[in-house]
C-alpha cells in the first residue's frame, strides 16, 4: 500500500524531499500503530505534540492526511495544530552588520564570499535558487525557475549589482555557466555556504545566530519594505505563494523593538 502511495506522489507536483517525508511519516505509523482508526490517529497526533514542535506536527499530520486520502478515508483526517506566530522576526542580520560583513569580505580578498552575499541579499534568493544563477543570468539581469504547479518566479538581479558581477566574471573568465563554484570547479553545496558565512562571521565579530543564508533573505524583505512599500510586489518578488507569509516583514525585529523601548520608555 505504501509503495502505491508513494507512487501516486511522485505523480503529483510534490518535491522530492516532501514525497520522502510522506512516505517516511506514513511507514512509521503503520509500523508502530495496528491499523488506520480514530482512535490509532488521534494517539499518534498526541505523540507528535509530545515530542515535536507545531510546524513538524503539521508536516507529519499533512502526510497522514494525504495517505487517507490516498485510501479513501478522509472522514478520518486530522486537524491541524495552531502556531503561535511571533509578533517580531528574530535572527535577522541587521543593516549595519550586513554592509559591515559585505564590505570585510572584499577588503580581505574574498571576492566570491562577498558576491555570495551580496547576491542573497539584494534578490532574496533562498540559497538553493542562488545555486541556480548562472553568468548568462547575470548578463541578462534575472533568472525565471518554475515553482510548484508549473507557475514562473522571475529572480530580479539589480542593476549596481549586475555590473559589478560582470567585471567579476570577465576576471574569472567565466562567459556561461554557474558562478559559485568550489575549488574543484563544482558547484558549492547549500551546506558550504552555511559553514562558510559562520566561519566569516566568527571571524569579524559578528553574532553568528544571525549569519546564515535566509537571514539575507529576510534582510532584502525588510530593506525592500522600507524603501517601497508594496506588500503584494515583495511577495511576488519572493515567491510567496500568499500574501499572509510576507506580512511578518512588516513587523519589527527583536533588536528593533528593545532599541524603540529603550528610547522612549523612561517611565
Amino acid at each position: 500500500m505504501v509503495t502505491k502511495f508513494q507512487k501516486s506522489l511522485d505523480k503529483s507536483d510534490l518535491s522530492k524531499n516532501t514525497i520522502t517525508s510522506y512516505v517516511w511519516t506514513v511507514n512509521y505509523f503503520l509500523t508502530n500503530y495496528e491499523s488506520v482508526s480514530k482512535e490509532n490517529l488521534l494517539a499518534y497526533k498526541g505523540y507528535l505534540l509530545e515530542h515535536f514542535k507545531p510546524q513538524t506536527v503539521n508536516l507529519r499530520l499533512q502526510a497522514m492526511n494525504k495517505f487517507l486520502e490516498f485510501i479513501k478515508k478522509e472522514k478520518l483526517k486530522l486537524k491541524f495544530v495552531k502556531v503561535q506566530q511571533k509578533n517580531f522576526l528574530e535572527n535577522v542580520i541587521s543593516n549595519a552588520d550586513y554592509k559591515f560583513f559585505k564590505s570585510k569580505l572584499k577588503s580581505d580578498g574574498h571576492t566570491e564570499w562577498y558576491f555570495v552575499v551580496w547576491f542573497l541579499t539584494a534578490t532574496g534568493a533562498r540559497v538553493s535558487e542562488l545555486l541556480q544563477i548562472k553568468a548568462e543570468h547575470v548578463h541578462l539581469g534575472y533568472l525565471d525557475m518554475y515553482t510548484k504547479g508549473g507557475k514562473i518566479r522571475r529572480l530580479y538581479i539589480p542593476q549596481k549589482l549586475r555590473i559589478e558581477a560582470d567585471k567579476w566574471l570577465e576576471a574569472k573568465n567565466l562567459q556561461s555557466g554557474y558562478i559559485f563554484l568550489n575549488r574543484f570547479g563544482e558547484r558549492i553545496t547549500t551546506r558550504g555556504i552555511s559553514q562558510q558565512l559562520k566561519h566569516f562571521a566568527t571571524k569579524y565579530g559578528l553574532n553568528i545566530q544571525v549569519v546564515y543564508p535566509h537571514s539575507f533573505r529576510h534582510r532584502f524583505a525588510k530593506n525592500f519594505l522600507d524603501r517601497f512599500n508594496d506588500i503584494a510586489l515583495l511577495a511576488d518578488l519572493m515567491g510567496h505563494e500568499s500574501i499572509e507569509t510576507t506580512r511578518i516583514y512588516l513587523r519589527r525585529t527583536a533588536s528593533e523593538q528593545q532599541a524603540i523601548v529603550d528610547k522612549i520608555v523612561n517611565w
